[in-house]
């Protein structure tokens, strides 16, 4: 059973590859996953898949004078997740709406594939939902880019739990502070 899993996620990513890389669906391709992160099917509702590429960052090797270790090429990594760069450009492709979750769907040689859970906070369904209607609020615009979704959260180090984790609020630069 899981062979035949794994089999339709390449095949659905070979067909993805050819789709531009922000691409709205009718229906998440994880339903469990996804109603689990607070997907409804109803109005005001969207999900849409994107794939960023794997790896560290992309740097220009210097042209003039130095030793290969002082070239700064290798080793440089970004500080926030590949989940936090795909909401953040998503985000940013559907200004209007905001992200409430994502999930990943799979990687190939390249690529990391997601797919982002996104509220409209003006549709009248949003607002009168209890369970989603906090998304409204003026606190909640950009949440994305301020790192208030649960993959920015996990990138800021307060997803933490258990021994060690009391180290972590207010904040960690804050607790370096406390000292």
């Amino acid at each position: 059973m899981e062979e035949t899993s794994r089999e339709l996620m390449r095949s659905r990513m070979r067909e993805w590859r050819r789709e531009p890389v922000i691409v709205r669906v009718e229906h998440p391709t994880k339903l469990a996953r996804a109603r689990a992160l607070g997907y409804k099917a109803k109005q005001g509702i969207i999900v849409v898949r994107t794939r960023v590429r794997k790896g560290g960052r992309r740097k220009v090797r210097p042209t003039r004078g130095r030793r290969p270790k002082r070239m700064g090429v290798s080793k440089i990594v970004p500080k926030k997740s590949i989940q936090l760069i795909a909401e953040e450009r998503v985000s940013r492709k559907y200004p209007n709406l905001e992200v409430l979750n994502s999930y990943h769907l799979g990687s190939d040689g390249t690529r990391e594939y997601f797919e982002v859970i996104m509220l409209d906070p003006h549709h009248p369904a949003i607002r009168s939902d209890p369970q989603l209607g906090w998304i409204a609020s003026k606190a909640q615009r950009g949440r994305a880019h301020r790192g208030l979704t649960r993959a920015g959260r996990k990138t800021r180090g307060l997803m933490a739990r258990g021994k060690g984790a009391e180290r972590i609020r207010p904040s960690v630069r804050a607790r370096r502070r406390i000292k």
